[in-house]
């Protein structure tokens, strides 16, 4: 008896183990019944007026109470053009309050480089790298930037404009997470931008992905299509040619080679050669 007694304890501790620590009888009970036994009546509550749900990939803390995302900073815009040197222009955008992005961010990113060079880059977001040492491409994004640069003859460090790059970006912070910045929030920088590139002075526009070339150009065409053709840049009229984003040829290796084709390009257009202007795509 005493092995059964023994037994008996062992498979008690062992249900205890489990959380079934409360005896309730020998009979069954049907909680249900119960709960309609002692159920308080509820009062409807007022229908309240639903809210479309937020696209997936979206970033939450990017909308309004409405649920919409916030809209351009209306008073902001149209002082941009008053912006008449980038130190202006730099302050103004520090102090723009139009997206919750810096709320998030280390550090303001405004550019790198010399201004007045000849060749204008434009990526699409500071990463977080970029976020810490506030410049633009600067990880290993910017390593091979520096790479594809020298290989026809630039520097961002040049003191001369004919040798020398001048980079920014669409967004001046880092989006959460390194995602990829919305098309709207895209769209709220271009008016900055465009006065960058007025005030920068360049002679050509290299985009470098999917972000800063749907932006300026005001196209849904993809960077596989778009890259390699020249087009004009409709607020400032100069030559902009897309490429890939360093970050996608870390991935994709094997499309350097595209972006040389590219590169080639720029670099004849810098020398002197006139671009074959086509249409945006």
């Amino acid at each position: 008896m005493r092995g059964a007694d023994l037994s008996d304890l062992e498979a008690l501790a062992w249900q205890i183990e489990l959380g079934a620590d409360e005896a309730i009888g020998d009979a069954p009970v049907n909680r249900f019944e119960e709960a309609k036994a002692t159920e308080t009546p509820v009062t409807e509550a007022p229908a309240m007026e639903s809210k479309p749900a937020a696209p997936r990939g979206s970033d939450v803390s990017a909308t309004t109470a409405s649920g919409a995302p916030p809209g351009p900073d209306t008073d902001a815009h149209p002082r941009i053009a008053e912006a008449g040197s980038l130190e202006d222009l730099a302050e103004m955008l520090k102090a723009w309050d139009g997206t919750p992005l810096k709320e998030g961010a280390r550090n303001f990113v405004f550019s790198d480089g010399l201004p007045g060079a000849h060749l204008m880059v434009v990526g699409e977001a500071p990463g977080a790298e970029e976020d810490r040492q506030g410049k633009p491409f600067v990880g290993r994004a910017g390593q091979l930037l520096d790479q594809m640069l020298a290989a026809i003859g630039l520097s961002r460090s040049e003191t001369d404009p004919a040798k020398a790059a001048y980079i920014t970006n669409i967004l001046p912070w880092r989006p959460p997470g390194n995602r990829t910045p919305s098309e709207q929030e895209a769209g709220m920088f271009v008016p900055f931008v465009e006065r960058h590139i007025q005030l920068a002075g360049p002679r050509v526009i290299l985009t470098m992905g999917n972000t800063p070339t749907k932006a300026l150009l005001k196209t849904t065409t993809g960077i596989k299509r778009m890259r390699g053709n020249w087009v004009r840049h409709e607020a400032t009229a100069l030559p902009l040619i897309p490429t890939f984003h360093p970050a996608y040829l870390l991935r994709q290796p094997a499309d350097k080679r595209l972006s040389w084709f590219d590169l080639i390009a720029v670099k004849k257009a810098l020398g002197g050669e006139e671009p074959q202007i086509g249409t945006p795509l």
